[in-house]
């Protein structure tokens, strides 16, 4: 597994972070958006400076979603990132 996959069990409510940190230098997120597929739940999403974060709950046993953070930079940059969140019993 990745820096940006996960398991997670289809009961928990968790929160999953992005640092963008070396990819921004000097520049600052401005805004944040996610893109989350059908069966998995956004609760809430959240940034600051340097990282994104979103909570997940829900997602269906041994299903694999993909969540994409888009975001937009004091700068005028934009970028995506993908996290793989795979559902499991544990």
């Amino acid at each position: 597994m990745n820096e940006n996959e996960f398991n997670k069990d289809p009961e928990a409510r968790l929160d999953y972070k992005i640092d963008w940190t070396e990819w921004l230098g000097d520049d600052i997120i401005t805004a944040s958006t996610w893109s989350v597929p059908a069966g998995i739940t956004k609760e809430l999403d959240t940034w600051n400076n340097q990282s994104t974060t979103i909570w997940l709950s829900g997602g269906s046993l041994d299903c694999t979603y993909e969540c994409v953070n888009h975001i937009e930079t004091a700068d005028g940059r934009e970028d995506d990132r993908t996290i793989l969140i795979h559902v499991i019993e544990k």
